[in-house]
């Protein structure tokens, strides 16, 4: 079972590492390799090749994925880092709330 609580579109910060303390959305989720990609975090520099005519290569920067483990959620309403609980809603779906103030996600 591959779920993870950060999905496509959340706010998170980064726990560990040399982006430690960074704030971003999440770009790409990857639920088979655990991964995530966050805006502006964790960014290396690719050397790429002209593929067709015309096209222009060299140096890139691009973000690379990261361990989803390694970044945590921010709460849209207190702002705070939280692991995401979850509830069922008025309509009988589950949904995600924050553990800190209880703010449906």
């Amino acid at each position: 079972m591959n779920t993870m609580s950060i999905k496509k579109g959340d706010t998170v910060i980064v726990l560990s590492g040399k982006d430690k303390g960074k704030k971003g959305a999440v770009l790409t989720a990857m639920p088979e390799s655990r991964k995530v990609i966050v805006e502006k975090v964790n960014v290396v520099s690719r050397h790429t090749k002209p593929r067709q005519q015309g096209e222009q290569g060299g140096i890139i920067k691009k973000e690379a994925p990261i361990y989803a483990c390694k970044v945590m959620r921010v709460c849209p309403k207190c702002g705070k880092p939280t692991r995401p609980a979850s509830k069922m809603g008025k309509d009988g779906k589950r949904v995600r709330v924050c553990k800190k103030c209880g703010a449906e996600i």
